[in-house]
């Protein structure tokens, strides 16, 4: 049998490639790989091993928003290291007015947002697998105390 190791970069459909590129940039600090003449555009997270992470292909400025409700992509996760980074990305998400949401998943605390094309993502921290305990199994939806959180996990 085939096993997958892990999902190793994602790319979507945006209105404006260098406009979407230029978001996922400050929000996230992803590092410009290569631009197509805004026909396309890859970038790396920093610290990352995959030649890419995320690819944008410009469909044109008048390409419907994705749609709640439709078949489709629900949104990206892209994990953080440390409960205290994931403190740094609600501060940052919220200064450029991309933060929409936050929860507790029990096994992940989560952030969520959406890109200038109406993309929805999370940032996602992990809570270390030894201690999930009854939430190996459960998939909950619980309010997000940040502050909470990193003074239990945080370094």
């Amino acid at each position: 049998m085939t096993t997958i190791k892990r999902l190793n970069h994602a790319v979507l459909y945006v209105r404006d490639a260098r406009t979407a590129s230029e978001f996922y940039q400050k929000a996230f600090g992803f590092e410009v790989i290569q631009d197509m003449n805004g026909q396309a555009v890859f970038l790396r997270a920093a610290g990352s091993d995959n030649h890419h992470d995320l690819g944008l292909f410009s469909v044109g400025p008048h390409a419907p928003r994705p749609e709640q409700g439709r078949v489709g992509l629900y949104h990206l996760a892209w994990e953080v290291e440390r409960i205290e980074d994931l403190a740094v990305m609600r501060e940052r998400l919220a200064n450029i007015g991309a933060l929409g949401g936050q929860s507790d998943h029990g096994a992940t605390k989560s952030l969520y947002g959406k890109d200038p094309d109406g993309n929805e993502f999370e940032v996602m921290w992990m809570v270390p697998r030894d201690q999930w305990g009854d939430y190996d199994r459960q998939a909950v939806v619980m309010p997000l105390r940040l502050e909470a959180e990193v003074a239990r996990f945080g370094g």
